[in-house]
């Protein structure tokens, strides 16, 4: 892991004001979600998704890069009794285990490298909720640099071992001013064992 990311994280992280809103793939489709079960927040940041999942009835673990993230996301979880065990951890260095998690969350990461082993991380049946940027943008936001964001239907090309679930990616048609702009959201299950 690099110190320099590290460090911008950090330093990101501290300024912040809070944990923020959880994204919209999440908060639209929450009824999707098993009540119960484990849940990975990756790629956390000060938690949102995190929160979110356990006010939900999971057991969620949460992985960031970043000391400063994870230990306020460690105190907001204490705070409001939810049970989220935050972790620093390298994501693309250390990935999750095969078949160890019911529900897996991706939002504003992008390691293109790192997609095998989120579908391998999911129990049969499981869900992967991932929403992050893409190339095509209407308006400022996001990544400058374009390899932390998606060509166009790149995201459902990425995760095409899931059944596709949901997927939303707007790119600049219509109405700019109106709608899910800039970014893309897929929502995609393993296939349940046949037995």
């Amino acid at each position: 892991m690099s110190d320099e990311l590290r460090d911008k994280w950090n330093a990101r992280h501290g300024e912040a004001e809070g944990p923020g809103a959880a994204a919209e793939v999440l908060r639209e489709n929450l009824h999707l979600l098993p009540t119960s079960g484990t849940a990975l927040d990756l790629a956390c940041g000060l938690g949102a998704n995190a929160l979110l999942l356990a006010e939900h009835g999971l057991a969620v673990c949460a992985w960031d890069l970043s000391e400063v993230a994870v230990g306020r996301l460690a105190a907001t979880a204490r705070q409001c009794r939810l049970a989220v065990a935050a972790a620093v951890r390298d994501v693309v260095a250390q990935p999750p285990a095969p078949e160890t998690f019911d529900v897996i969350v991706v939002t504003h990461f992008l390691d293109r490298a790192l997609c095998p082993a989120l579908v391998a991380a999911l129990r049969p049946g499981g869900l992967l909720v991932y929403q992050t940027w893409t190339r095509t943008a209407v308006s400022q936001g996001g990544p400058s640099n374009p390899d932390f964001r998606l060509a166009d239907n790149e995201l459902r090309q990425l995760f095409a071992p899931l059944r596709l679930v949901l997927y939303r990616e707007e790119r600049d048609l219509g109405d700019p001013a109106q709608g899910f702009r800039n970014q893309a959201m897929l929502i995609g299950m393993k296939p349940p064992v046949r037995g």
